[in-house]
């Protein structure tokens, strides 16, 4: 099984840039589809981008659609999410999890992942 772990949250002013990553272990990340998902207190958590195994294939949630891209690089063995634009709303928990399946624009955190990390937070100040 593979494990994942994030890194790269912290505060930033709205309008500023930030960029997560997702290192794994264990199974090689280039045999999984990888997602992020985010949580801000109080909420359900909800999906944010997804990017395919061989990265030929991406979907994004409207909310970040044209701020947010995720990409990967195999060979290093992580997942990134560079987020431009950022607004208060985005402020979440951030989580990320490998899958064998891909779901299209369609991502639910109720899906079965192989691996979920636990998270780094990111804030948002107006």
């Amino acid at each position: 099984q593979v494990q994942v772990v994030e890194s790269g949250g912290g505060l930033v002013q709205a309008g500023g840039s930030l960029r997560l990553s997702c290192a794994a272990s264990g199974r090689t990340l280039s045999s999984y589809n990888m997602a992020w998902f985010r949580q801000a207190p109080g909420k359900e958590r909800e999906f944010v981008a997804a990017i395919s195994w061989s990265g030929g294939q991406t979907a994004y949630a409207d909310s970040v659609k044209g701020r947010f891209t995720i990409s990967r690089d195999n060979a290093k063995n992580t997942v990134y999410l560079q987020m431009n634009s950022l607004k208060p709303e985005d402020t979440a928990d951030y989580y990320c999890a490998a899958t064998r399946r891909w779901y299209g624009s369609s991502w639910s955190p109720q899906a079965d992942f192989a691996s979920w990390g636990q998270g780094t937070q990111v804030t948002v100040s107006s």
